[in-house]
């Protein structure tokens, strides 16, 4: 068979020249091929789109549907209210007091340096109180005592350092807790003419509620010293005002008039730290109270806090006789890791004996410790301390540990 020739020579030139026989053939030859590419795809399209027919429907609604948009209304500001803060947890008490000796109510502790300054501050791990006889609050000078505010006890677990800041006590007996001259005067003439003791008059009084600089008039004052002296208070104190108002009122009066012996009628008119001085040198000349030297000291040179001098004043008219272990020098700086004593300040002491008997040994119901701690639990407001450790726990301040088994421990 002769090929098919798509070019000839020219004449001329003798080079291939194209014709439109062999462009057109090659052309068509193009076309076909195209052509059957186009067919063979139509078919396999045909044959997708029969099966796919749902999905290409749902595909198509889907894309081509478009959300109607509506213009939204305008919004009007209203004010907001916040939901209530909720509740604080319920503080978890402490293993150990405020003070360092153990649980007590008021957390509150002392300050800084040991007892030789009386302000500044420093940094110190927290401090709680005296330990086997130990508080703590303040130092005491010769005027004011010191006091700080414990940090959380958290932070002695955490590691972190404590700041504590001086701050000095106040007089337990500010002005508005004071006598007024006038009734003052008032008092001792009364108890004078019915012949009964003024401490006993004016316990009588406050024991009824009435407090205040002017707690009583003159005409109910002298009806009262009347009262008293016609049952017989001048021979049997205790039974007359068991009289007035039953054995649990003489209680109360009774300690509010061994109270008021020990301080005297012009501290409660001039107020405890003016009557200082007079109070620290009755203490240091009583024989009754048996106080060892450099304890004998600290209360000379004015480092002991008012309200343990008052304190010591009041056991020694209640029980006649009082042996004080520890005041501040002596007792050691820590009464536990971490905590330190109040003893450092000035604000505890030690009773080691009472009324010629020693605690040790004597700290049942009913024993010289348990009238012990009855006495000071009913000491009026401004003398009640914060610690009472013995053995023996009556409630309030008070309460046991193993390590005061010879001594009462008392802190403010």
């Amino acid at each position: 068979m002769s090929r098919f020739r798509l070019t000839r020579r020219d004449p001329e030139t003798g080079g291939p020249r194209r014709t439109r026989a062999g462009l057109g053939a090659l052309s068509l030859a193009f076309l076909f091929a195209v052509g059957a590419s186009f067919g063979g795809a139509y078919g396999a399209s045909a044959e997708d789109g029969v099966g796919a027919t749902g999905t290409t429907a749902e595909l198509t609604t889907t894309v081509t549907t478009t959300p109607t948009v509506t213009e939204s209304p305008p919004t009007i500001d209203t004010p907001t209210v916040p939901a209530p803060p909720a509740p604080d947890p319920e503080p978890v008490p402490e293993s150990g007091s405020a003070d360092g000796e153990g649980p007590s109510p008021e957390p509150a502790p002392p300050t800084p340096d040991p007892p030789a300054s009386s302000s500044g501050s420093s940094v110190e791990p927290p401090v709680s109180g005296g330990g086997a006889g130990g508080s703590t609050t303040g130092s005491g000078g010769s005027g004011a005592s010191d006091h700080s505010t414990l940090a959380p006890a958290s932070a002695l677990a955490e590691g972190h350092p404590t700041i504590w800041v001086h701050r000095a006590l106040p007089d337990p007996t500010p002005p508005a807790r004071r006598l007024a001259p006038a009734y003052a005067r008032l008092l001792r003439q009364s108890a004078r003419q019915a012949k009964v003791d003024w401490a006993l008059l004016h316990a009588v009084v406050r024991a009824r509620g009435h407090n205040g600089r002017m707690p009583s008039r003159r005409a109910a004052l002298r009806r009262l010293a009347g009262e008293l002296r016609r049952v017989g208070a001048r021979s049997d104190a205790e039974r007359a005002v068991e009289r007035l108002g039953g054995a649990g009122f003489a209680e109360r009066v009774l300690a509010l008039r061994n109270y008021n012996r020990a301080v005297g009628l012009k501290a409660l008119v001039i107020g405890f730290e003016r009557a200082k001085p007079a109070l620290e040198r009755r203490l240091l000349r009583d024989r009754r109270v048996h106080i060892y030297t450099s304890g004998r000291n600290d209360l000379a040179a004015g480092r002991i806090d008012v309200r343990v001098t008052v304190l010591i004043r009041y056991l020694t008219v209640s029980f006649r006789q009082v042996t004080i272990s520890s005041l501040l020098s002596g007792h050691r700086l820590f009464a536990r890791p971490g905590v330190v004593s109040a003893h450092v300040y000035g604000h505890a002491v030690d009773v080691s004996a009472l009324g010629g008997l020693p605690i040790g040994g004597n700290q049942g119901l009913g024993s010289i410790t348990a009238t012990a701690v009855d006495s000071i639990l009913r000491l009026p407001a401004e003398l009640q301390p914060r610690q009472v450790i013995s053995l023996l726990g009556f409630g309030g301040p008070s309460f046991a540990l193993a390590d005061h088994f010879d001594h009462i421990h008392v802190g403010y």
